[in-house]
């Protein structure tokens, strides 16, 4: 049975992971923050020193987009200099590295949907330093897999789903605007995938995306999400001018 040690316990997909861990015949290691803190290299040196992990999934990111704009260097630290430190341990202890990356790799100005291969261009400080992420593990080299995923919901943690129930509950109305697109993707579908691709040896080695077959906006989404409420259009704009309109990723869900 492979050990498989997942970072970012708490995190939205670290609890999906932890969800889905029933149906799996691995055996996951779950640590969160207090556990494993990935941007001190010496803890985890020392974790992959004294325990011996066949994969490591990497759950652990910053994730705050518009707050990685004014907390650049903790946005890189976690997600791009903390990154290589797991390669570089994953390398040496010749473990496997899946990472989860995003679309926000991408600037949104392709007309189609963006491939492993295509160029990245990313307009905000998020998406540089997670494609800083990458290009850390590509450079170390070893075996790994980068995962791009989009519009990650679910039940766990803060995320669009579980925003708009608060608002729900506060007794509020769910005003959400329609001036992006993109594959919005469970989080217990991203889950099941990583772990079954680890499973049966099938995940891509390298780069790949893992995504919602269907394009939408988040008005949609939350339509779909809430269809017994009222969800209104927001008459504003929420994208910042570091924010892609439309990023659709080509999906290999297979």
């Amino acid at each position: 049975m492979k050990r498989v040690l997942v970072t970012g316990a708490y995190g939205q997909l670290g609890l999906a992971l932890q969800g889905a861990v029933k149906d799996s015949n691995l055996d996951l290691i779950f640590k969160d923050k207090n556990a494993l803190d990935i941007t001190n290299a010496e803890e985890v040196n020392k974790v992959f020193a004294t325990q011996s992990f066949d994969v490591c999934i990497n759950a652990a990111a910053y994730t705050n987009v518009d707050g990685a704009e004014s907390n650049k260097e903790l946005a890189y630290k976690i997600n791009s200099t903390a990154v290589e430190t797991l390669a570089k341990a994953c390398k040496q202890h010749r473990c496997w590295l899946v990472h989860i990356s995003t679309d926000y790799v991408f600037d949104g100005t392709l007309d189609g949907p963006y491939t492993p291969s295509d160029t990245p261009n990313p307009l905000n400080v998020y998406g540089a330093s997670k494609l800083a992420g990458e290009q850390a593990i590509r450079a170390v080299g070893g075996t790994y897999s980068v995962v791009r995923t989009s519009w990650l919901y679910s039940q766990y943690g803060n995320n669009f789903y579980t925003k708009l129930q608060a608002q729900l509950d506060a007794g509020k109305t769910l005003q959400v605007t329609a001036d992006q697109k993109g594959c919005p993707t469970p989080a217990e579908d991203l889950a099941a995938h990583l772990l079954t691709g680890i499973a049966n040896q099938q995940l891509v080695k390298g780069i790949s995306h893992y995504c919602g077959s269907e394009v939408m906006t988040w008005l949609d989404l939350a339509r779909r999400l809430f269809p017994n409420q009222e969800v209104l259009e927001w008459g504003g704009t929420s994208s910042p001018p570091v924010r892609p309109n439309k990023v659709v990723l080509k999906h290999n869900n297979s």
